[in-house]
């Protein structure tokens, strides 16, 4: 074989492989307006969105704020090994309880100290 040969059999698998790229390519473009063209109807055939008088308001009264309150854990009763088991209807809702104290617990100098500053801990 000569090097024209060569050439020839290496220019004829690049044009195979530019060909082969481009219709990938092709196909690849037809998928994605296919997919644009496919999801313009699934919006189609939506519910309208709401207008805007239908849009939720404020209440009367102003924004809702946050309530703080101080929470202790809810405990779950022990019942003896004779008693019947506790039913998952007698739960409560939540772990936690409004707590009786509703008091703050403030930080008092010198009871207690971060780690590392020197100071002796809870006195």
């Amino acid at each position: 074989m000569n090097t024209a040969t060569l050439v020839q059999l290496a220019a004829s698998d690049h044009q195979w492989a530019v060909v082969a790229a481009f219709l990938g390519g092709i196909i690849v473009a037809g998928a994605l307006v296919w997919a644009v063209r496919a999801g313009m109807r699934y919006m189609d055939q939506e519910s309208p969105r709401p207008q805007p008088d239908e849009q939720p308001r404020l209440p009367d009264g102003g924004a809702v704020r946050e309530m703080r309150e101080m929470r202790e854990p809810d405990e779950i009763p022990l019942t003896p090994r004779t008693g019947s088991r506790l039913m998952p209807y007698e739960l409560h809702h939540a772990s936690t309880r409004t707590g009786k104290d509703q008091q703050r617990k403030r930080w008092l100098p010198g009871s207690s100290g971060a780690f590392g500053s020197g100071g002796p801990g809870h006195v």
